[in-house]
């Protein structure tokens, strides 16, 4: 099986508290398992999510169009980038969670400074240095007992 990486931001409709975080997160993890994808969810007081999934390119693909992008309780889904990928980054998780800032998702989805060496235009971060930042984020990130649940 060869896998695939997709991650995306979306704006919620209205914030999730934390029983409808739980609810989602329980859902999530529960498909997940299914279907034999792994990632990372984040998300933000202000109603922001930026999310990476990984698995089958059939299932990753099947889950973001068919399911993600037309779920009502969300607009404005954005893919950031998405292709195949040598290994998983968030192996350990069925769905992992960390509440961010809206200026840690700033952050991460920043642009590479334009005076970096060989560099003549800002431009996005690649797939690689955006989910190298997002494991260095959720590293240095305290969790709630509620948001952890490693792959079983």
């Amino acid at each position: 099986m060869s896998l695939y990486q997709l991650i995306y931001q979306s704006q919620s409709l209205v914030p999730f508290d934390t029983p409808e975080l739980v609810a989602l997160l329980t859902q999530c993890r529960t498909n997940n398992l299914r279907d034999g994808i792994t990632g990372l969810l984040l998300y933000t007081p202000d109603g922001r999510f930026l999310q990476v999934l990984e698995g089958s390119s059939e299932a990753v693909r099947r889950l973001y169009y068919q399911h993600i992008a037309v779920d009502p309780r969300h607009f404005s889904c954005r893919v950031l980038s998405e292709g195949p990928c040598q290994h998983r980054a968030f192996a350990e998780w069925s769905m992992g969670f960390r509440v961010a800032q809206p200026q840690h998702l700033r952050t991460l989805l920043g642009y590479v400074a334009p005076d970096s060496p060989g560099l003549l235009v800002p431009r996005p971060h690649t797939r690689p240095e955006l989910l190298a930042l997002l494991r260095d984020f959720v590293s240095q990130c305290q969790e709630e007992s509620w948001v952890e649940h490693p792959r079983l």
